[in-house]
């Protein structure tokens, strides 16, 4: 997918225009943001979800932003899982562009090398997909996506509660893959489960054999198996694997979080999916009417027919944030005054519902959702049955009122 490393707003453009047209010109206030995401290279799948979020949710709200003032995007391509790369975009943007915020990354490896540039130059820095639990270790970041951690504890809770009692783990071998595995873990063992045994799968952004690893959990056979690896066509490459050497047939029971199964790449897997079961923090097909309106909003601006996933609403939710720092600031603020502001930031209007950061640790906290695959209108879907409410990034209930 080629992308052009800077985007103005059509209306910076006309500012910028006015501004050259002589002394009766209105004053521009122009915000910059750094987006740094994935453009190009294998595992673009995912740079592309959640670069609609940003676009849909920048281009439906122009319009919202006080008279004089526009946000210029500045995009930058980290071709993958690149932290190296991240960095050095990360400090150009910074040094180079003087970008007042910093907003992306797909790759957990890449969002932590983002911090410590963020924090060094007193720049914030949203974080829109990466689901490592250390991103938010920098002062100044703030996550508007999840952990695995927060979806994993409570799936491992529920898993047991009906009926699993052994349970084999299978994870990408990275840090999202890690607290996801730990987190079920702990939460299965917790709950009286047993775990008969744990594989990697080689880290993103290499290409693994699924075959061996999944045979090996057949000939265990465990009540049912935890799966975590990067959304995306690795996702379908591991469910038709699973499908394949007949793990459900051997009823062996496949659960996982969200990654497993986006909205965008379910039709793919086959029916042998029907009925599977995630825990997640977004379905596209939700009845929610912040949902709806954003899955009208994102269907206008993107016609081919993929629905949005959670990349995509973590982006949006992301700009959203933004949006609201830059209206209730004029587009002037320094970084610790953005810091302070996106630290307390909440809304009622995601289409995930209700979401908030947690001024303590930057992290964000929202409902779960236990989901089903189903076929609806002759299309599986995933299908929200069960809500946990307001839960923090290690996957407990956080006390906090819903904002409203």
């Amino acid at each position: 997918m080629n992308r052009p490393y800077m985007i103005l707003s059509a209306c910076a453009a006309v500012g910028l225009l006015a501004a050259a047209s002589g002394p009766t010109a209105t004053a521009q206030t122009v915000v910059k943001v750094g987006v740094i995401n994935t453009f190009s290279g294998p595992t673009v799948a995912q740079g592309e979800m959640m670069e609609r979020g940003l676009q849909a949710y920048y281009k439906s709200h122009q319009k919202d932003l006080p008279p004089g003032v526009t946000i210029q995007l500045v995009e930058r391509d980290d071709t993958g899982a690149h932290p190296d790369i991240a960095k050095r975009l990360a400090s150009e943007l910074v040094v180079r562009d003087h970008v007042q915020l910093l907003i992306g990354t797909v790759w957990s490896p890449n969002a932590m090398a983002v911090g410590p540039v963020a924090s060094q130059a007193k720049v914030p820095f949203v974080d829109t997909n990466a689901a490592a639990i250390p991103v938010t270790k920098s002062p100044y970041a703030i996550r508007t996506s999840f952990t695995l951690t927060q979806q994993a504890y409570p799936l491992a809770k529920w898993a047991a509660k009906h009926g699993y009692k052994t349970a084999y783990t299978a994870v990408s071998d990275y840090a999202p893959g890690q607290e996801g595995r730990d987190a079920f873990i702990k939460g299965f063992t917790e709950a009286g489960g047993k775990i008969l045994g744990q594989v990697t799968f080689p880290p993103p952004p290499n290409v693994a054999d699924f075959a061996p690893f999944l045979l090996r959990i057949k000939d265990t056979h465990p009540d049912v198996v935890y799966i975590f690896v990067p959304a995306g066509p690795t996702a379908t490459q591991i469910m038709k694997a699973a499908t394949d050497i007949g793990l459900q047939a051997a009823k062996i029971h496949l659960i996982s979080t969200e990654d497993l199964v986006p909205d965008e790449e379910i039709q793919n897997m086959g029916e042998a999916i029907d009925g599977l079961v995630t825990s997640g923090v977004y379905s596209s097909f939700s009845t929610r009417p912040a949902n709806q309106a954003f899955v009208a909003t994102y269907s206008k601006i993107y016609t081919d027919g993929k629905r949005p996933d959670f990349e995509t609403a973590d982006a949006w939710d992301g700009m959203s944030a933004i949006f609201d720092l830059v209206k209730a600031t004029k587009g002037k603020f320094t970084g610790e005054q953005a810091m302070a502001f996106l630290s307390n930031w909440k809304t009622a209007h995601s289409p995930k519902g209700p979401v908030m950061i947690d001024p303590a640790t930057r992290q964000i906290v929202q409902n779960v959702y236990m989901r089903r695959i189903e076929k609806k209108g002759g299309k599986l879907v995933n299908v929200e049955f069960e809500t946990i409410p307001m839960v923090n990034y290690l996957g407990v209930p956080s006390g906090m009122a819903p904002p409203k």
